[in-house]
Formats: structure tokens, sequence, C-alpha cells
């Protein structure tokens, strides 16, 4: 699905007179800042594919490129996310994280955490489409340390996405990840990773739960694994 994020769609909508009134923001004495926020912030993903495609039949132009020809700066860069489709959006942030110096893997763990194994294969086939690349392999070559594994996992697109919890397996699960952490010297990341990568969001919520139950505190605590709890 395109949809992702909290616009919800507009009820009374029409493509076409959104595309009218952003072609007259634009090409006006001066870029009225105003139109573009009110009508870009003000509707959903899938409407807002709709407004790009109705703006390029009206003036043969594409509205990403009318966009960064008339704005600026950060603004310049909130309207070009907007109106870029979401699979084409991460794999620019994906292509982005991976180059220069050192891997930001915070970023690139941050979307493949969150995002569904749909939206993930999405990701993967625009980038291919690109770069002529596989994207798995692009970041086997890339990422190294500390979440190099969690992260050539999730890039899979491989996440259990039942939306089931099984209180048994949370238990189970919440004492492996103790077993493994806090109650020994070091910690055997390969468990985490597995349990973390690998479990729906919904059975992680209660692993975490669990967790609290057996050692006192949260796992949220635990530095190693901050950044991949962070998106459950």
């Amino acid at each position: 699905s395109g949809e992702r994020g909290t616009i919800k769609a507009k009820a009374d909508f029409d493509a076409g007179d959104d595309a009218v009134a952003l072609r007259k923001a634009i090409e006006g004495l001066g870029t009225r800042e105003k139109t573009l926020i009110d009508v870009l912030t003000r509707r959903s993903s899938a409407q807002r594919q709709l407004i790009c495609a109705a703006y390029q039949e009206a003036t043969g132009r594409s509205l990403e490129e009318d966009l960064r020809g008339d704005t600026h700066g950060d603004f310049e860069e909130v309207l070009v996310a907007l109106v870029t489709p979401p699979a084409a959006y991460d794999c620019h942030e994906v292509a982005r994280a991976m180059k220069g110096l050192g891997t930001a893997d915070s970023v690139l763990i941050e979307i493949f955490a969150s995002r569904s194994n749909q939206q993930i294969k999405a990701l993967s086939e625009v980038y291919l489409e690109e770069t002529e690349k596989k994207l798995t392999l692009d970041l086997k070559k890339e990422v190294s340390g500390q979440y190099s594994q969690a992260l050539l996992l999730l890039a899979e697109g491989k996440r259990d996405e039942s939306t089931t919890v099984d209180p048994e397996k949370a238990k189970e699960d919440a004492k492996t990840l103790y077993d493994a952490g806090e109650k020994k010297w070091g910690t055997d990341e390969s468990k985490f990773i597995d349990i973390l990568c690998h479990r729906s969001i919904p059975q992680l919520r209660q692993t975490l739960i669990e967790y609290k139950n057996i050692s006192g505190k949260s796992l949220q605590q635990s530095e190693h694994t901050h950044t991949l709890i962070a998106q459950v």
C-alpha cells in the first residue's frame, strides 16, 4: 500500500482542482507558499499521487521538478518528500544513507524496522529499477558493525505480520532475551536479532511486557537494542 503516516484522505477531493491551485501558486508572481502547504499537507499519500498525475497532464511538467525550481532549502525538501511516492522516497533515503563516509545505520534501521514486508518489497523494486542493482547485495557491501546482521534480515522483508499474540511464546522469548543479555556478561546478539527482526509487532510488544516482568526494567533501557526497539 502507498499509504503511510498520519495525514488522512480529504473527503471532497478533486485532483484536477488541486492541480490547478498548485499551478497558479507556482506560476504566479512569487510562489504562494500557503497554497502549497494547504494542498499538500492536507491530502493523503494516495491523493497526492493523483494530484501529481493531474498536474503532469495539465502542464506537461512534473510537479516535483516545478517545486524544486520554485522553492528552496528545507521547505523544498519537505514539499518534494510529500509528492514523492513512498517507495521512491524510501529508496532515495536508503541510497543517501549508504553514500558518503560511513553508512548511516540508524537511518537504515529506522526505515527497514518500521516498514511492512510489502513496503520493503516496493522499496527494493524501485532500487533495482533505478540502480540496476539488488538492494540486499548493496547493503551487504556497505553495512558493518553492530546493526549489520539485523539490517540485512530486516531488508529481506520477511517479518511475521500476523496480528494474533501467543502469550506463552512471548514469555519464552522474553526469557531467551534476558538469558542472552542482562543475565550474563556481554550479549548474545544473534538471539536478540532473531527475535526482534522476525516476530510480529504485536507479538514483540507482548514480549517487551514479559521482559519487564522478568528483569524489572524495560528492554529499551538496554543500549544494544535501543534503535531496534524504538520501532516497535
